[in-house]
């Protein structure tokens, strides 16, 4: 584990809410003196906690405290009644019982609230981890997804080329400085439309970009630019004619004419 997951596992804020086993506080308070990145996450969720207690607090009711000392009383009216002690002796006496059940009164209610004051902490901090998971998990299916989309979008276009019976298939084998290049085009012989793949090119430097030539009449006539995301998806150019297809790496927004020693294939019709 991480320390990103050990921060994002909830054991700090058990360790705060008092909910932590020994052994699991003595492994945090380990952890936070060698990790400054764990100590920060710590004293980040401590006051967060403190801000939340702070906010939620619930202030009793104006008149509780009167009617809290109200019962009280009629309740010691009621035991002098029965007990028949009227002496000066059971006044005094009774003075400092008084006292006592309503400091021992108000220590119950304090004590009660401040235990439903924790256990609504704890529960909101649980849901606040539970909805943060939940919204990344959502949100990580959603990229997924366009990803998935976008992907599957590629290949439909791609095989709606490849698989038109009036695309003409030319293959652009690698010329002697680089053996190893291949690119495929695709040429409508309705639409006149020119396709390209050129996914086993080299990749370019930064300034550069292949441009593709049609050879008409043993001239080289711009057949377009070719970049990633045309890649036998999008028309490049529209060539009515042509009896060869070659590829050079020129600078970026192309060239007017081939720089021949960067030619890297070329194919015949």
């Amino acid at each position: 584990m991480n320390t990103k997951e050990y921060i994002s596992s909830g054991i700090i804020e058990s360790y705060i809410l008092g909910f932590a086993s020994p052994e699991e506080a003595g492994i945090l308070e380990c952890v936070m003196k060698n990790n400054a990145e764990v100590k920060a996450a710590f004293e980040e969720a401590q006051k967060t906690l403190e801000d939340l207690a702070t906010v939620q607090a619930v202030k009793p009711p104006d008149d509780l405290k009167s009617k809290i000392w109200n019962k009280i009383q009629q309740e010691q009216t009621i035991e002098s009644n029965l007990s028949g002690m009227t002496t000066d002796i059971n006044e005094v006496r009774n003075k400092p019982d008084r006292k006592i059940r309503k400091i021992n009164s108000w220590k119950i209610i304090t004590a009660a609230a401040s235990l439903l004051l924790l256990f609504s902490l704890a529960a909101n901090v649980f849901w606040i981890n539970i909805q943060s998971k939940n919204e990344q998990q959502i949100a990580e299916l959603q990229t997924q997804k366009k990803s998935q989309n976008l992907v599957m979008k590629d290949l439909e276009q791609r095989l709606d080329i490849s698989s038109n019976p009036n695309m003409i298939k030319i293959v652009l084998a690698g010329v002697e400085k680089h053996p190893e290049s291949k690119a495929i085009v695709y040429w409508d012989k309705t639409s006149k439309d020119v396709y390209l793949s050129a996914n086993s090119l080299p990749k370019t430097k930064d300034g550069t970009q292949y441009q593709l030539w049609a050879i008409v009449d043993g001239k080289p006539v711009s057949a377009g630019l070719y970049s990633e995301n045309k890649d036998s998806k999008i028309a490049l150019s529209n060539i009515p004619n042509a009896q060869a297809f070659a590829i050079t790496l020129e600078k970026e927004g192309g060239s007017a004419v081939p720089t021949m020693e960067n030619m890297f294939v070329i194919g015949n019709i």
